[in-house]
């Protein structure tokens, strides 16, 4: 073998086993730092994920690492660390894509809306953009004065006559299985919370797989809850949750049935916490179209 062939070949297997020794000293850190916060209490764990989230720490973990460490968590860690961050969001505005499985039937495009929530009292407007279904559609509800019914107009030709209508009744149900009061990132993380404490009595202390996805552009930690008893005993048989690793909150959700059919998937996009003033959910807002 020619002697320059021979010193390439040498400098690239003295590459290799470099590259392999750093990726080997790199893997043992996340692997020792998963380890360090897994002897942690819950509220230890929740009080790293916070601040690690804050400071941007936890989104430069490479992807074994964001497994690790999630794999290291204590059960009840998660639902503290959502309970804690939900303060944040009690007002805020965020689109997000929705499709729901209505009537047995899987529509063909999503949902993009844009939303606004107040919490205390319990404030919402929605409006259906162009690019998603039902564009134009608008509706507004306040907790405070008509607990029970919402305001709004579908889109279309009709967008022109709003009206009254009850939180459950056809205009609320004909596109979604929820009522107008769950819509949003809090509703999200309450019912996670409450599923929680169920996953607990049923034996489920961890998720049954852990992954690191990139949904519509946002990078996230997929956690996957499956259960033996599936509907209607909890809310699905399979949710694949993904948690922002940013911020304390679910930005992906995905829900199937106990056939394995997807019935829901909610992707949160744009997230901004926003004080409203009085305008934000009155039909008279010059900028709505009621």
């Amino acid at each position: 073998m020619p002697r320059a062939r021979c010193r390439r070949l040498c400098l690239w297997l003295c590459l290799s086993i470099a590259l392999a020794s750093v990726l080997a000293r790199a893997q043992t850190q996340a692997n020792d730092e998963a380890a360090r916060v897994g002897t942690m209490s819950v509220e230890q764990q929740a009080q790293w994920l916070s601040e690690s989230a804050a400071s941007g720490a936890l989104a430069k973990l490479d992807d074994a690492q964001l497994v690790a460490l999630f794999r290291s968590l204590d059960a009840g860690t998660l639902p503290r660390y959502l309970q804690d961050g939900l303060r944040d969001y009690a007002s805020c505005e965020f689109t997000m894509r929705r499709r729901e499985r209505i009537k047995g039937k899987w529509p063909k495009r999503a949902d993009h809306m844009l939303v606004r929530v107040a919490h205390e009292p319990l404030r919402i407007y929605a409006k259906w953009l162009p690019d998603g279904a039902h564009a134009g559609q608008e509706v507004i509800y306040d907790d405070s004065t008509r607990p029970d019914e919402l305001y709004g107009h579908l889109g279309g030709l009709l967008s022109v006559v709003p009206m009254w209508t009850s939180v459950n009744g056809a205009f609320a149900r004909t596109q979604s299985n929820h009522s107008i009061r769950e819509l949003g990132i809090v509703s999200i993380s309450q019912r996670f919370i409450e599923e929680g404490r169920k996953f607990a009595e049923a034996g489920i202390t961890k998720p049954s797989e852990i992954e690191v996805k990139t949904v519509n552009g946002i990078r996230v930690v997929a956690l996957t809850y499956e259960t033996a008893e599936g509907q209607p005993e909890f809310y699905a048989k399979k949710e694949v949750l993904g948690l922002d690793l940013k911020r304390p909150l679910f930005r992906t959700l995905e829900s199937y049935d106990n056939d394995g059919n997807i019935f829901e998937s909610v992707v949160f996009e744009r997230i901004e916490p926003q004080a409203f003033d009085g305008l934000t959910f009155d039909p008279r807002n010059p900028d709505y179209r009621f």
